[in-house]
């Protein structure tokens, strides 16, 4: 098996980026969620305003987060948001671990992007494993993935939300995909997953499931309720 695709969040909820090189910490890809949308009452994110999911967001070469071709902290990349949401709201630095739903990384395998028959990006990974057979991620769990010098630990099948029916370029929904992966994927389908050594990957680098016994320091963020202290 090997790493068939990298991508990168800078800004939560926002479109990934697509990488050929990441570099996996103790947090995550680094520049991974570094930044996020607060509304008048706590966090928005694309699961209640799928807006966010199309407005482009990419690192820049001093790791400074950029959406839509303005810098994050910019008066222009705040009208950006507010645009795509339709009410107010403001970019806001944060890297505290609760900016990340369940673990500080998800993994996808093409054996089951292959089965789910749609654009991967609605899964929205950080990593995509290639040279899988169907389903064979539903072994992986409680195991780990020794990618050259870093090793990622799964912990479970990701629940999947109804992000899953966006489509990331033009925005409409499409329930019918989220219906899909209940009903045929127990809806559960990719891997939340956490950096137990870090080290840089690469596109093209060999993946070997291995035994572990590590455990995550931390899991589940906003979504089932950790404090919001930006």
């Amino acid at each position: 098996m090997h790493v068939e695709g990298l991508w990168r969040y800078p800004v939560k909820s926002l479109r990934g980026e697509r990488l050929t090189t990441a570099e996996l910490t103790d947090d995550g890809v680094r520049g991974d969620r570094v930044v996020h949308v607060r509304g008048r009452k706590g966090p928005l994110t694309g699961r209640t305003r799928h807006g966010l999911l199309t407005v482009p967001a990419v690192t820049g070469d001093d790791g400074v987060p950029w959406v839509a071709g303005h810098r994050w902290d910019s008066p222009a990349a705040a009208e950006e948001i507010r645009r795509a949401v339709g009410e107010p709201a403001d970019l806001v630095a944060y890297t505290g671990p609760e900016r990340f739903d369940i673990g500080n990384l998800l993994v996808a395998t093409d054996g089951a992007v292959e089965q789910f028959g749609h654009d991967v990006r609605r899964l929205r990974p950080n990593i995509l494993v290639g040279g899988t057979l169907g389903d064979e991620e539903r072994d992986w769990e409680g195991r780990a993935l020794r990618i050259g010098t870093a090793v990622v630990g799964i912990f479970a099948r990701r629940i999947r939300c109804v992000v899953t029916s966006i489509d990331p370029d033009s925005g409409e929904q499409d329930l019918d995909v989220f219906r899909e992966i209940r009903t045929r994927f127990d809806n559960r389908l990719a891997l939340d997953a956490w950096v137990i050594t870090p080290g840089t990957i690469r596109e093209g680098d060999q993946v070997e499931v291995v035994d572990t016994s590590a455990e995550p320091a931390h899991l589940g963020g906003w979504i089932v309720g950790a404090p919001y202290r930006a």
